[in-house]
């Protein structure tokens, strides 16, 4: 009996359906290299208010994930995919403002000029080499960075996560 509960497991184990590595897979000849995937992390922070809360991360391999907070459609995390040209849009729309390192625009940077109770966005670049982060406080001078304040606010529309995010 022993013999045949072992025989029956061996051909079981035989009969195991391995996977293909789907293209693109970490390992397979057309993955991308290590370290080649650009990211792009937006993250919202609260308002005194009704402020979306969410953090949206996006790669230049077509990955997308979106963690709702605070007054958005969803909570939780939610998988995505975004097109070249979704990922080079958004990008786009960001790439002004990206900082060689670290940029803070809040107080005590705000010339005197501060609003309480704005919300401010986190945005940090990854790729080889060090990464880019920025910080805006929308409060922060908003004459004077209006440009970029707007710039930074309506980049997310170039992502396809308007249901997650809901009504503004």
């Amino acid at each position: 009996m022993r013999m045949f509960v072992a025989a029956g497991s061996l051909m079981l184990a035989a009969c195991t359906a391995v996977p293909a590595e789907a293209p693109g897979a970490q390992g397979s000849p057309d993955a991308p290299a290590a370290g080649s995937v650009e990211t792009i992390r937006y993250e919202t922070q609260a308002c005194y208010g009704f402020c979306p809360v969410y953090v949206v991360t996006v790669g230049s391999d077509g990955t997308g994930q979106f963690e709702g907070g605070q007054h958005t459609a969803v909570t939780g995390p939610r998988s995505f995919t975004v097109t070249p040209a979704q990922f080079a849009d958004f990008k786009q729309r960001l790439e002004p403002y990206r900082p060689q390192g670290e940029r803070r625009v809040a107080d005590p940077n705000c010339g005197g000029r501060l609003a309480t109770d704005m919300p401010s966005v986190d945005v940090t670049w990854t790729q080889k080499g060090p990464s880019s982060h920025l910080y805006v406080y929308y409060g922060c001078n908003r004459e004077a960075n209006r440009a970029m304040f707007e710039a930074l606010r309506t980049a997310p529309e170039a992502l396809p996560i308007a249901a997650f995010i809901g009504s503004r």
